[in-house]
């Protein structure tokens, strides 16, 4: 080898060798820094607890008077996070009776207490589910050198759900108090110290003030475009005002609409759609049309670690519209009792019954109800709703009968037919389904029994659609079609025969 190619050789080996160095050094540099200016928690510890994701409780912090060193906003924040962090973890752990994250939540001494717990339990075959829902934390004491903190959480509204050998054996609501040491430790608060100081058994207060109320005959409303999909890019106020427009000239006086949980943002609610639902009660208002507004439409999980999420996203949506003069009534849930053997008819009920009381805390002049899928469910929570609502597809000949025995166990209370109706499609997928002189008959028949027992109604739907949504009732070509044709209105926009019969009063407007 050559001295030239022994030189340019030294040279590779020794820039090589320079910037590897370089490399090591800085990545030591890049931890160390990374350490010692706060990293994400997220990602340093093995557990990740996505707040705005899974845990979000009501949290309101008495005013500052703490003894000690005062403190500051963003330090208040991150004991704020960190608490709230930390149980979660600890309902994680009893739900599923695992340690995994308690580390990183607890200190060593707290963390026993807990792990005692859990191994009661498992040796037991029993789990606690259980959430928290509101948190009134007074912070008592900042130590001087910024390490430790006490605060009293008062009147903490905690959930319970305790099942053995997988079989619920009860559920607990209470009202406890808590008094909390927290300390600093790798730049993180964790509990050190978490007594249970009182608790009582807790039922919601109920608002007796008066509800404003009316007489609702409606129609259950989608654009014909855009059918469960109003809102978003597609929203055009200019169909549904001429939609409104229309409906109010028929004598119909109220729509019904629907907020998909879930394509609203959860519980981040999308400010944008949130936008679009107040203009369409102010076009609703416009044409002097009442709306009641179903929450939750789409959601189905129900599970009590998710309800902190759903609270949320209820209160954005209820405090941005609940002063609109548009606005009637709450439908808590659409056809939730349809969720029951997939869910459990106790859970669904459950989250149901705090739904309602959590919603009237947030308006108490709006009526509630539940919009049941038919008239069995129909008393479920009816002593918690103002008004109860159900939906009729069953036999004509029957709804008399139906509408009388429920009368004899709700009497106090208005009834509503918050949907029924026909399809008029006989095609390929059905060819002995009805025509649209069979829906035409139906809707003068079933009018004539409203009229008969005074009942307030709202049909399914003004339009029929060219496309359902595999999520309505699935992908089956029979179910799709027949869902297709429930409309007065046909794809091409010519009014159907039982365009006559959409309310008790026949329409002023001309074919």
């Amino acid at each position: 080898m050559s001295k030239i190619n022994k030189n340019i050789l030294r040279s590779a080996l020794l820039l090589l060798y320079v910037t590897i160095i370089a490399l090591v050094i800085y990545a030591f540099g890049a931890v160390y820094s990374y350490l010692n200016t706060g990293a994400d928690r997220s990602k340093m510890l093995h557990t990740e607890v996505k707040q705005i994701d899974q845990y979000l409780p009501e949290i309101t912090w008495q005013p500052l008077t703490n003894e000690g060193r005062p403190i500051d906003t963003q330090t208040l924040t991150a004991i704020e996070n960190d608490y709230l962090d930390g149980w979660f973890v600890k309902h994680v752990a009893y739900k599923t009776n695992t340690t995994i994250g308690i580390d990183d939540y607890y200190t060593e001494s707290a963390r026993q207490n807990l792990f005692n717990i859990i191994a009661i339990n498992s040796e037991n075959n029993t789990t606690v589910v259980g959430t928290t829902l509101e948190h009134h934390p007074t912070l008592e004491f900042f130590s001087e050198d910024g390490q430790l903190v006490v605060l009293t959480d008062n009147d903490v509204i905690e959930y319970k759900q305790i099942f053995k050998d997988n079989e619920l054996i009860t559920e607990i609501t209470e009202k406890s108090s808590y008094k909390v040491t927290l300390l600093l430790e790798d730049g993180f608060w964790r509990v050190r110290h978490m007594v249970k100081i009182k608790s009582e058994p807790y039922t919601a207060s109920q608002v007796s003030q008066p509800i404003s109320t009316t007489t609702i005959n409606g129609i259950n409303y989608y654009p014909q475009a855009t059918p469960w999909a109003m809102f978003g890019d597609n929203f055009d106020a200019d169909i549904i005002a001429s939609d409104f427009e229309l409906i109010q000239s028929t004598g119909l006086n109220s729509i019904r609409v629907f907020v998909p949980y879930e394509d609203f943002g959860k519980s981040d609610v999308n400010q944008h759609k949130l936008e679009q639902l107040i203009t369409l009660l102010d076009l609703a208002e416009t044409a002097n049309l009442k709306v009641m507004v179903t929450l939750f439409d789409f959601y189905g999980d129900y599970s009590v670690l998710d309800w902190t999420l759903t609270q949320r996203h209820a209160k954005t949506i209820i405090n941005a519209i609940k002063d609109h003069e548009a606005l009637a009534v709450w439908d808590i849930k659409n056809e939730p009792n349809l969720d029951f053997e997939s869910r459990g008819t106790t859970l669904v009920t459950a989250w149901l019954a705090y739904m309602i009381d959590f919603v009237k805390s947030q308006d108490p002049n709006h009526a509630i109800t539940i919009g049941w899928s038919n008239a069995e469910s129909a008393t479920i929570l009816k002593e918690k709703l103002d008004l109860v609502s159900f939906h009729y597809y069953e036999d004509l000949e029957a709804l008399d009968t139906t509408f009388k025995a429920l009368k004899t166990k709700i009497k106090n209370k208005p009834i509503v037919i918050t949907e029924y109706g026909l399809s008029s499609y006989s095609g390929l997928w059905n060819p002995f389904g009805n025509s649209e002189d069979d829906q035409a008959e139906y809707h003068k028949t079933i009018q004539t029994v409203f009229s008969e027992h005074d009942i307030q109604f709202m049909s399914w739907t003004l339009y029929d659609f060219d496309k359902i949504p595999k999520e309505v009732v699935g992908r089956l070509p029979w179910r799709q079609n027949a869902q297709k044709h429930f409309g007065f209105i046909d794809e091409k926009g010519i009014r159907k025969p039982s365009f006559l019969f959409i309310t008790k009063k026949k329409p002023s407007v001309q074919h």
